[in-house]
């Protein structure tokens, strides 16, 4: 971003970013508050400035403005340089027509508004909560790292001819996987970069053994391939992926994937991590140039009603997304690894919430607001 490289340069003192911030429902206000204070302590370390828009999304929105999005919420977010999104949903507004829910009327018409094509969900396991993980803890010793790429606006959820005909005896459901090569391609690159910048592997997921969808893909992969020879390709038939990230997570880095298996993978990748509470995501649109990208920031997690209001929510994956909102729309990649290394500090020297605290000598159990104090004396 201009305003960024000025920045760096000497040329601008203070630069200002928007980021329209909708924290939801459930414990999105709880934990979004803590991502706000670490926001602001790095604003005041580095020197720069953020603006923060808050406005109601979901259910909070339906109950106050009869609309899960209201127009208010999607113009702040127009006018914003990012998106920090909390949580929406719950038992409350379930009984509402399923266009109508938080979920569906606000977070999906965001993605599509705003060409939110690349998902981009980190699975890490810290080395000290690999007992947390179902996954037997002599297979990720040590922890792991996978960054898991998944298309969020073609494919099966999207194309058309899309419809069930209950005309007949026998009632039938149509559902088009549909992929564009251009489609391919542009998140192809969003993965390659990424790996470029990691560990240089790319595990490209498809079933080209079965699907012409799948021929398209692995042929359209490895045509981008030849942009970024530094990244070693190699592919997985989804199948066969859904096994060997069990089996062995270390082994992969970042993976790459169309939109249905995607959503699976990522999902999948989360239980092994351990916790959801511990997991950011960012959905990416049309990058800005330089490898930076409007997007929308958020938890992995649900809004976790049950647990609303008591002060025991989990607020690390909500400050992780904030840290990736910094990384992939502002530019600011030391700001973002100083927040990832004080989380990663933190949980290294015992400080748990309750989702992830067994009662281990040497560690400390702590609510929401202490989980947000000692990131932020880590920074």
């Amino acid at each position: 971003m201009e305003a960024m490289a000025a920045f760096r340069d000497g040329a601008m003192s203070h630069p200002t970013f928007k980021i329209a911030v909708l924290a939801g429902d459930g414990i999105g206000p709880e934990v979004m508050s803590e991502a706000r204070r670490v926001l602001d302590k790095i604003a005041s370390r580095a020197g720069i400035g953020f603006e923060f828009d808050e406005k109601l999304v979901g259910g909070a929105a339906i109950d106050a403005e009869g609309s899960a999005l209201p127009d208010a919420t999607l113009e702040a977010c127009e006018a914003a340089d990012a998106i920090l999104f909390g949580s929406v949903g719950g038992p409350k507004w379930e009984s509402l027509p399923p266009a109508e829910q938080p979920e569906r009327g606000a977070l999906l018409p965001l993605r599509k508004h705003f060409g939110l094509y690349a998902n981009l969900r980190p699975a890490v396991c810290f080395a000290s909560l690999t007992h947390a993980s179902p996954v037997k803890e002599e297979i990720i010793e040590g922890g792991f790292d996978v960054l898991c790429v998944r298309e969020l606006t073609g494919g099966i959820y999207f194309g058309e001819p899309k419809h069930i005909d209950r005309d007949g005896v026998d009632p039938v459901a149509v559902d088009t996987m549909v992929y564009k090569r251009s489609e391919i391609e542009r998140i192809a690159h969003v993965a390659f970069t990424a790996a470029a910048g990691r560990g240089k592997r790319l595990t490209s997921i498809d079933k080209a053994n079965v699907l012409q969808n799948g021929l398209l893909w692995r042929e359209t992969v490895e045509s981008v391939a030849k942009d970024y020879p530094e990244v070693q390709l190699s592919h997985l038939y989804v199948d066969n992926a859904a096994m060997q990230l069990i089996r062995n997570p270390k082994g992969y880095d970042v993976v790459l994937a169309p939109n249905l298996f995607g959503d699976i993978l990522s999902d999948e990748m989360a239980m092994i991590a351990g916790s959801l509470g511990m997991l950011a995501s960012a959905s990416l649109g049309e990058s800005k140039g330089g490898g930076h990208y409007f997007g929308l920031y958020e938890p992995s997690g649900g809004s976790a009603p049950d647990s609303a209001g008591q002060g025991i929510a989990n607020p690390i994956a909500q400050i992780l997304s904030a840290a990736m909102l910094l990384r992939y729309s502002f530019g600011l990649e030391q700001e973002a690894a100083s927040i990832e290394s004080a989380v990663r500090a933190v949980i290294d020297e015992g400080v748990r919430t309750g989702d992830i605290f067994t009662g281990a000598a040497g560690t400390q159990k702590v609510g929401t607001t202490g989980m947000g104090d000692a990131i932020l004396a880590k920074l």
